[in-house]
C-alpha cells in the first residue's frame, strides 16, 4: 500500500489535520457538481429514459461498500420474480468502456473490467459495458432484457433510473463527510434522502436503512480443481491479496473462520499479474473474487479465491423486493 493511499485513508477517516490542504479542491469539485446538477435540472443536459424500466445500485463514497454483491443478490431476487435482468456498467478499467460491449464469463477483465467479468461469471445474466450507460441499456433491451440493473450509476445521470439504490459501508460510514478529494463523498450526505432505499454493509443507525451482511464460507483454487470449507484453514497461516476498495475487510473476513492473514493491499481495481502473487513460500494464497478473474486460472493449487454473498433479513428483504416490484409494474402500465 502505498504513502499516499495511506495518508489519504488517514484524512478521510481518521480525521488526519493534514488534510486542509485538499479543501480548495473539494471546493471546486462541488462547483462543478452543483454546476453539471443545474444544466440537468435545465435540460441543457438531457437525460435518455430506457426502453426498460431501470435500477440502480451505486454509492456516494469512494472505495468499496458491498455494492458488487448487492447487485448479484438483486439480479437473483429479481429472477426469481419472474423478470429477466441485465447489467449495465461502466467496465471501469478496461481498454474498451468507450464502446458498447457484451459481457460473458470468459471476457478478458483487461479489456471490459474486473467487476463486469465477475457480474457475468456470478450473475448468470446479460452484462453490457461501455462508459455510455444509455447505449448499453440499448444493448440489452434488444437481447430481451425486461429490468436494467445500472452498477455504479447513481452519478450517471444521463441514464433516466425508475429506482434508486444506495450502499453504504457500515464500517467506515462517510468518513469525515467531506467531498473529494478532502473526504471521500461523491455527493453531499442528503443524497442520501432522495434515493428509494438505503442498505449498509453491517450494523447502521441510518433511518430506514436496511443492513446486510456478506459471508464467505468457502475457498476455491483458481484452477477450479477443490472448493474447501473456510473452517478447514482455521489456525493456518495464508497470504491475503486485496485490490478492492476495502482490503481490510476481506482480511477480517478471513480471520473471523481463525485463520492467520499476511496482508497484501493493492489499489481498487488493480491490475494484477501472477509476479505480483510470488511472496517466496509455501503458504496458500487467498484473494478476493474480483481479483481472481484477473489473473486467469492457470495457477497452482496453492491459489484460492474466496466468493462472497449477501445475506439479509428475510422479512425487510422481502419487503425490499415486493417495493421494487410494485415500481416495476406500474414502469410497466406507464404509455
Amino acid at each position: 500500500m502505498s504513502a499516499t493511499y495511506r495518508w489519504i485513508h488517514r484524512v478521510w477517516y481518521d480525521g488526519a489535520a493534514s488534510g486542509w490542504v485538499l479543501l480548495p479542491l473539494s471546493g471546486l469539485y462541488w462547483l462543478l457538481l452543483s454546476l453539471r446538477s443545474l444544466l440537468f435540472r435545465c435540460g441543457l443536459f438531457r437525460t435518455c429514459k430506457a426502453h426498460a424500466p431501470v435500477i440502480v445500485v451505486g454509492n456516494i463514497t469512494a472505495g468499496g461498500t458491498g455494492k458488487t454483491p448487492t447487485v448479484i443478490w438483486l439480479v437473483n431476487e429479481l429472477r426469481a420474480k419472474g423478470y429477466t435482468p441485465g447489467i449495465v456498467s461502466r467496465g471501469y478499467g478496461g481498454s474498451k468502456s468507450g464502446t458498447s460491449m457484451r459481457v460473458d464469463i470468459d471476457s478478458d477483465a483487461a479489456v471490459v473490467g474486473d467487476e463486469p467479468v465477475l457480474l457475468a461469471r456470478r450473475a448468470r445474466c446479460p452484462v453490457a459495458v461501455d462508459s455510455d450507460r444509455v447505449r448499453a441499456a440499448a444493448m440489452l433491451v434488444d437481447d430481451g432484457v425486461d429490468v436494467i440493473i445500472a452498477d455504479d450509476g447513481l452519478q450517471h445521470l444521463r441514464l433516466q433510473r425508475d429506482f434508486e439504490i444506495c450502499v453504504v459501508d457500515g464500517e467506515r460510514g462517510l468518513g469525515n463527510r467531506r467531498l473529494l478529494p478532502a473526504g471521500p463523498l461523491r455527493e453531499a450526505p442528503e443524497r442520501l434522502q432522495s434515493v428509494d432505499q438505503v442498505l449498509v454493509n453491517g450494523t447502521t443507525e441510518l433511518p430506514g436503512a436496511i443492513a446486510f451482511e456478506l459471508v464467505a464460507r468457502e475457498a476455491t483454487r483458481l484452477n477450479g480443481s477443490l472448493a474447501r470449507p473456510l473452517q478447514g484453514f482455521k489456525d493456518t497461516t495464508v497470504h491475503a491479496v486485496a485490490g478492492i476498495g476495502n482490503p481490510k475487510r476481506f482480511f477480517d473476513l478471513l480471520r473471523t473462520h481463525g485463520i492467520q492473514v499476511i496482508e497484501h493491499s493493492f489499489p481498487d481495481h488493480a491490475a494484477l499479474s501472477k509476479a505480483d502473487l510470488q511472496f517466496g513460500d509455501d503458504f496458500n494464497v487467498f484473494m478476493t473474487e474480483k481479483d481472481a478473474v484477473k489473473v486467469g486460472r492457470d495457477l497452482p493449487d496453492q491459489y484460492w479465491y474466496v466468493p462472497v454473498d449477501l445475506t439479509m433479513d428475510a422479512v425487510r428483504s422481502a419487503a425490499l423486493i415486493e417495493q421494487i416490484d410494485l415500481c416495476l409494474q406500474r414502469c410497466g402500465d406507464s404509455p
